[in-house]
C-alpha cells in the first residue's frame, strides 16, 4: 500500500471533535488509484470537497495487487469508511460480506446530487440497485467517451521506409511483422531493435489481442477480460471457443517468429507504456494497440502512426468484422464508491459523498481541478486545459493530476465543457473502426453492468470464475510463447466445463434473458 495522505484517526470512523457545526469530521478512506496519479492531498478539488464536507480524510492510496489485499482486508473486517475505485468491492464480495457494507438505499435523501443523477440517469440507479432493492455500490457517469476503449495502431512510416502496403488480413499482418524486425524499419542503423508487436500481457480487456476475435465476427463487450460475450441472443465465452484457438495458433506463430516482445508476459502497464514512447523520435514499435496515439506513443512519435480498421482473419473471409462495444464500461462504473457500515460518522460520509457528485466536482475528478487543468471561462462554461508541461500528452497528464476515471463522479449531459486535444483525437482515431462498430446492441453487446445476480449466484460464479481464469490465462501464455493448443485443446475445453464455465454461461443466460425480457 502507498503512503497516507492527510493525518488522521487509527480505525474506521473515530472523529475529532463532532458532527457539529464548525466542527471537523475525521474519516478513513482507501482508493485503488494508477500509478501515474499523484497523492490526493496535491489534488486542490478534494480539499475542497472535503472542507466543504466538513470532513477530513485520511487515504490509503493503493496502485497495485488490490485483489490480493483486498480478501484479507474485507476478512479481517477492519476497513475504512469509504472505498473508491471502479469496482473496488464487487458484486461477489458484497454478497461474500454481507453486513460489512452501508446500504445507501434509506440514505440518499442526504445526497441530493446523487438523486439527480439517477433521475437524469436511470440506468445508474439500475447498475447500483441490487434485486433486494438495496445500493451497496455508487456508480459514476462520465458521458464523453466513445463505443470501444481499443484501437489498432501502426507504424505508417515503418511502413513506408520498407515500401510495404497497409496490412488487411492476418497473413498480411505477418509478412509486415517480418519485415519490421528483420529490415531496420525504424532507420536507426541498428536491425532487429524494433519490436515488432506488443500488448499489455493479458487475453482481454482493453489494448489486448482478444480484439483479432472480431477478425471472425465475435463482438467482445467492455473488453471481454473473463471471455463472455453474446452471439444472436446467446450467452458464450470464447476462452473455449474455436475462433479462439485460432488466435492463440496465430499469436503463437508471430512469438515463434520473434515478432512478438518477449517481456509481452512479464512487463508491468508502465513499461509497456515507455517502451512504445521509443527514443527521441526513433519508434520501437510497430503494431500495439491502445486508447490513442498520444497516450500509447507519446506526443513526439504519435504521428509515425495511424488507427486501423479490424484485419480479416483470412483473405478469403466473408463474414462480418466486428470489434470491442465497450460504451457502458467507458461512460458507465459499477461499485465506484461504497461505504462502511460500521462508520461511525454516516452523516458526514453522506455529505461527502453529496459534495462529491456535484457534475462542477465531477469534471474536476475526471479532469482535473479548476485552474491548473480546467479553465472557468466565467459564464457558466468550461474547457479542459492542455498540460502544463508541453512535452506531457493530455491522457497522462489526467491520469497525473487526479483520480480521472477511477474516481467515482457525475457529469450531467447539460455541463458544457469543451473537451482536450486526447479527446478529440480518439474520436478521429476511432473512425476506422467505425464499420465494425455498427453493432446491434440488442443482440450482440451483453450488458454485465446491468445484471445483477443473487447472493448464491454471484458466489457460485466468483468461485467458478477464480479457476476458469486461472486455468485460461495458464494457458494462454504458454500456448503463445510454447505451443501445444492444439493438441491441448480438448481437454483444455473439457477442464473449464469441469472448473464451472458452462454453470457460469447457464446462469449468465437466465439473468441475460431477464434483462431483456424487462427492457
Amino acid at each position: 500500500m502507498a503512503g497516507c495522505s492527510n493525518s488522521g484517526n487509527q480505525g474506521s470512523g473515530e472523529t475529532e471533535g463532532s458532527d457539529g457545526a464548525g466542527k471537523t469530521v475525521k474519516l478513513t478512506g482507501l482508493i485503488t488509484k494508477h500509478p501515474l496519479t499523484k497523492p490526493l492531498a496535491e489534488m486542490e478539488w478534494l480539499q475542497q470537497v472535503e472542507e466543504a464536507a466538513g470532513v477530513d480524510i485520511e487515504w490509503q492510496e493503493i496502485t497495485a495487487d488490490w485483489d490480493q489485499k483486498k480478501g484479507t482486508m474485507l476478512a479481517s473486517g477492519d476497513i475504512p469508511d469509504i472505498f473508491i475505485g471502479p469496482n473496488v468491492v464487487t458484486d461477489a464480495d458484497l454478497a461474500q460480506f454481507q453486513g460489512l457494507f452501508l446500504d445507501l438505499s434509506e440514505l440518499l435523501e442526504q445526497a441530493p446530487n446523487v438523486q439527480a443523477m439517477f433521475e437524469a440517469k436511470p440506468e445508474t440507479k439500475t447498475i447500483a440497485t441490487q434485486p433486494d432493492g438495496k445500493i451497496y455500490g455508487l456508480p459514476k457517469y462520465q458521458r464523453y467517451w466513445p463505443s470501444t476503449g481499443t484501437r489498432q495502431f501502426i507504424n505508417h512510416e515503418w511502413l513506408a521506409n520498407l515500401g510495404l502496403e497497409m496490412p488487411t488480413t492476418w497473413d498480411e499482418l505477418y509478412e509486415v511483422l517480418v519485415a519490421f524486425k528483420n529490415e531496420d524499419a525504424n532507420g536507426n542503423g541498428n536491425p532487429g531493435d524494433e519490436i515488432p508487436m506488443d500488448w499489455p500481457g493479458g487475453i482481454g480487456g482493453y489494448f489486448n489481442p482478444a480484439v483479432l476475435l472480431g477478425s471472425m465476427g465475435i463482438t467482445l463487450t467492455d473488453g471481454s477480460g473473463q471471455g463472455y460475450f453474446v452471439e444472436d441472443g446467446v450467452v458464450k465465452n470464447y476462452l473455449t471457443d474455436e475462433r479462439y484457438k485460432t488466435m492463440v495458433s496465430f499469436l503463437h506463430k508471430l512469438y515463434k517468429a520473434g515478432l512478438v516482445n518477449k517481456e509481452v508476459f512479464t512487463h508491468d502497464y508502465t513499461k509497456f507504456q515507455s517502451t512504445a514512447r521509443g527514443e527521441g523520435d526513433v519508434a520501437k514499435v510497430g503494431f500495439t494497440w491502445g486508447w490513442v496515439a498520444s497516450d500509447r506513443f507519446g506526443e513526439q512519435l504519435a504521428p509515425q502512426y495511424t488507427s486501423m480498421s479490424p484485419l480479416k482473419v483470412t483473405d478469403d473471409y466473408t463474414g462480418a468484422l466486428s470489434w470491442s462495444y465497450d460504451y457502458n464500461s467507458l461512460n458507465y462504473g459499477v461499485n465506484h464508491l461504497v461505504v462502511s457500515a460500521r462508520s461511525k460518522n454516516k452523516e458526514a460520509v453522506m455529505r461527502f459523498i453529496n459534495e462529491l457528485y456535484k457534475p462542477e466536482v465531477g469534471m474536476q475528478v475526471l479532469f482535473g481541478s479548476l485552474g491548473t487543468n480546467i479553465k472557468d471561462n466565467g459564464d457558466g462554461t468550461y474547457a479542459v486545459l492542455p498540460p502544463a508541461d508541453p512535452k506531457m500528452d493530455p491522457g497522462t497528464w489526467k491520469w497525473t493530476s487526479t483520480m480521472a476515471d477511477n474516481g467515482a463522479f457525475y457529469i450531467s449531459d447539460n455541463l458544457e465543457l469543451t473537451l482536450g486535444k486526447d479527446m478529440q483525437e480518439v474520436l478521429g482515431q476511432s473512425e476506422a473502426l467505425a464499420e465494425a462498430l455498427q453493432i446491434d446492441v440488442e443482440q450482440d453487446v451483453l450488458p454485465s453492468m446491468f445484471m445483477k445476480y443473487s447472493t448464491a449466484d454471484n458466489n457460485t460464479m466468483s468461485l467458478n470464475t477464480t479457476n476458469v481464469m486461472n486455468l485460461a490465462e495458464t494457458k494462454f501464455a504458454k500456448w503463445v510463447t510454447e505451443g501445444g493448443v492444439e493438441a491441448e485443446w480438448d481437454a483444455y475445453v473439457k477442464e473449464s466445463e469441469r472448473a464451472g464455465l458452462a454453470k457460469n454461461i447457464e446462469i449468465m443466460q437466465k439473468y441475460y434473458d431477464a434483462y431483456k425480457a424487462g427492457n
